[in-house]
């Protein structure tokens, strides 16, 4: 059981560097966008791993060992591309631009495996309809698609038009499936008294019909009621005054 124990672990560790290598080679695509056929070759190949590695008289001592080597292998992996800038870049490898100045990079796109019809799929994920509107698409390590539009193609915001705007920040939970959240309450300045106040206006005559309520820091309370359907109603109280 000894010879299993250890037996196991040498081949564990020999095809785990072997997957990260092969998987390396492979590309980001197959994390990015799977086809059919990626979808297959990804479980294909964790069974191939599984079925290498674990010993089949003693199944369970060497699935057991393979599970917690590889969990180690996987946080000492981590740790070593934090500390050694050179292993990050092999193992995780680096951004790859796509698209530059409206022209797609097509070394690039051979690189990553990436056809035309892919690279235009992810393009419209973005909202990005015509290659030429791109400054530049870059794929990440994760397989995600960063786009930045051209200039000219940029949304219209307020700081182009030098309007000010107050930042609503993030929403605090008031009301939960009909329970009041009182520390969001008191946190924000209000009171029970002011709460039902708002939801008055609403005509909400009791917190037992709020599904939800959050407040924003302008202290605008958004609610969503329950009706008798068990159907949610939506709809914003105005700021205090």
């Amino acid at each position: 059981m000894g010879n299993v124990f250890f037996i196991t672990i040498l081949k564990g560790i020999g095809i785990y560097v072997l997957a990260l290598f092969l998987t390396r080679k492979i590309g980001t695509k197959l994390i990015s966008q799977m086809n059919f056929f990626d979808f297959i070759m990804g479980v294909s190949m964790g069974s191939i791993v599984a079925n290498a590695i674990i010993d089949k008289q003693f199944a369970t001592l060497s699935a057991i060992t393979t599970f917690i080597l590889f969990a180690i292998l996987t946080v000492f992996t981590g740790y070593l591309s934090l500390k050694n800038f050179t292993l990050r870049k092999l193992i995780n490898s680096e951004p790859v631009t796509l698209v530059e100045n409206g022209t797609i990079v097509d070394e690039n796109m051979k690189k990553m495996k990436l056809t035309i019809n892919e690279l235009k799929m992810k393009l419209r994920e973005k909202n990005a309809f015509n290659v030429a509107d791109v400054e530049f698409a870059i794929m990440e390590t994760d397989g995600k698609l960063s786009v930045l539009p051209k200039s000219d193609k940029k949304p219209l915001t307020p700081s182009h038009m030098n309007i000010q705007t107050t930042s609503s920040g993030l929403e605090k939970d008031i009301i939960i499936d009909g329970t009041i959240i009182e520390e969001n309450l008191t946190s924000a300045g209000l009171d029970k008294e002011w709460l039902t106040s708002e939801l008055n206006k609403q005509n909400i005559k009791d917190c037992s019909e709020v599904f939800y309520a959050g407040l924003d820091n302008t202290k605008k309370l958004y609610i969503s009621k329950i009706n008798s359907t068990n159907k949610e109603t939506q709809g914003k109280s105005l700021p205090p005054k």
